[in-house]
């Protein structure tokens, strides 16, 4: 996940894969896609053309790590990324941020730069999570 959904299109490029997903009725409070009500599986009666998209609020990355999964936490703020502070972070963040980016669970939380400095403004410091 990458936050709160700020809208949803259909301006994305079209696919060309199986359509899984079709009649999605969601409450908004789901954790996972495949919570929200739907026709079942592989059953539609739409096209490619019909496909959807979303673009999330509150984009996080991680960088200069060997995946997506792994690297120094970034987040965009004002349209400019910046990073986060290392002060009470711990790896019940670590886990927040890799539920976020839709990793696995968290392994560890790297301090002190571990991937490098960051270039941009430091938007958060002090985080307290509960995982």
């Amino acid at each position: 996940g990458c936050g709160p959904a700020s809208g949803s299109s259909n301006s994305y490029e079209a696919g060309s894969g199986p359509i899984w997903l079709d009649d999605v009725k969601c409450s908004g409070t789901e954790s996972l896609l495949t919570s929200c009500g739907h026709s079942g599986w592989g059953i539609h009666n739409c096209n490619h053309g019909e496909e959807v998209g979303v673009e999330c609020l509150v984009p996080l990355r991680l960088v200069n790590g060997s995946t997506h999964c792994i690297g120094r936490v970034e987040i965009m703020h004002n349209n400019q990324w910046g990073t986060v502070c290392d002060s009470a972070w711990d790896l019940r963040a670590a886990q927040v941020v890799c539920r976020q980016l839709g990793c696995e669970s968290a392994l560890s939380s790297k301090f002190s730069a571990y991937y490098g400095q960051g270039t941009g403004t430091i938007w958060l410091d002090g985080m307290h999570c509960n995982g």
